[in-house]
């Protein structure tokens, strides 16, 4: 498919900018979200001269942005725009205006004058997790088992070195959920330590885990089916992209699974051997099953704490990070 209209308009481009016309006092400014299909003429230096990476906004950033949009909404003064920028970490500058809309209109439906922080805590979780979907009807069973599946998530995520603090836990089917475990990184992270990756491992399989321990094999349910994927998927990025496996090494396998854009696929060659496939499994396997095991064992030791926490969540549906930590001690949240 050469010399189509793609590669004619390219090309008259190019001279243009290369400066076969009076041109002087004219500058050429453009932007794509794809740069990694631009061809290499255009990125030489006397045509594009300078490139501006624009990624999305860090903490500081998203303050800011969400002073300018909540300039127009009358705010209650327990709302801290510090709190929301922390709490929606890879959010674009559009996501952020969307959330402040979404709070608005939240706060007028509700009659109220001004926008509360509740409003701002239900828009981010919509935002990030779905729609609630308060008319699913659960089963009493199913209610208990979720509850003991977002415990086990809870729990783990509490006992384990490295994992991220908790913000909320909920039973209130969400999206394509019935529940879940939220957390709130203290900062933007822009690395994770073996440390933390381990600790997601574990923390993707406390709802497993919970379900075997309290209800017995026979009684598992489908529903850890995305934490299974998740699981999988960072154990096979430790092993074939950070180095994370004593066996393969630090090199880097590019994962035969892994699609690049549309139309660049057909030409590509595997450079895996059989034998290294084989072990690749392997080692995936086995970080899955260390973390399996890590919560099991946090489970087991804990399993007061995860009925404490699973009878919580059946009461009040859903807890905040410091609630639940105040349920282990004793202490009831307040409503």
């Amino acid at each position: 498919g050469g010399n189509d209209e793609r590669e004619q308009t390219l090309n008259q481009l190019l001279v243009e900018m290369d400066g076969f016309e009076a041109n002087e006092g004219i500058i050429l400014i453009a932007a794509t979200n794809r740069p990694d299909v631009l061809d290499p003429a255009l990125m030489r230096p006397g045509r594009f001269d300078r490139q501006i990476n624009v990624p999305n906004p860090d903490f500081i950033g998203r303050e800011k942005i969400l002073k300018v949009h909540a300039r127009k909404v009358p705010l209650a003064p327990d709302v801290d725009l510090k709190v929301v920028a922390r709490g929606t970490p890879g959010f674009s500058g559009a996501d952020l205006m969307n959330l402040v809309n979404e709070a608005a209109l939240l706060a007028a439906r509700r009659s109220k004058r001004i926008v509360t922080k509740q409003e701002f805590e239900d828009s981010r979780d919509k935002i990030m997790m779905g729609a609630e979907r308060r008319t699913l009807v659960m089963t009493e069973e199913e209610k208990r088992l979720t509850a003991f599946h977002e415990g086990g998530h809870a729990l783990v995520q509490l006992n384990m070195p490295g994992s991220i603090p908790i913000h909320k836990a909920t039973i209130i089917p969400r999206g394509r959920a019935l529940g879940m475990v939220q957390g709130l990184p203290e900062r933007d992270q822009i690395s994770q330590s073996f440390e933390q990756l381990k600790a997601m491992l574990a923390l993707a399989m406390g709802g497993r885990v919970a379900e075997e321990l309290v209800f017995g094999r026979d009684k598992v349910t489908s529903g850890a089916a995305s934490d299974i994927q998740q699981c999988t998927r960072i154990a096979r990025a430790m092993v074939t992209q950070l180095g994370f496996s004593d066996k393969l090494g630090t090199v880097a396998y590019a994962d035969p699974q892994q699609e690049q854009f549309l139309g660049y696929s057909i030409g590509r060659t595997q450079t895996l051997s059989e034998a290294t496939q084989q072990t690749i499994d392997a080692e995936v396997r086995r970080l899955v099953q260390e973390g399996y095991e890590d919560a099991r064992r946090i489970l087991t030791e804990k399993r007061g704490d995860l009925d404490v926490l699973a009878n919580g969540l059946l009461e009040f549906e859903t807890l905040t990070g410091d609630e639940m930590i105040g349920l282990l001690q004793g202490k009831r949240p307040v409503r």
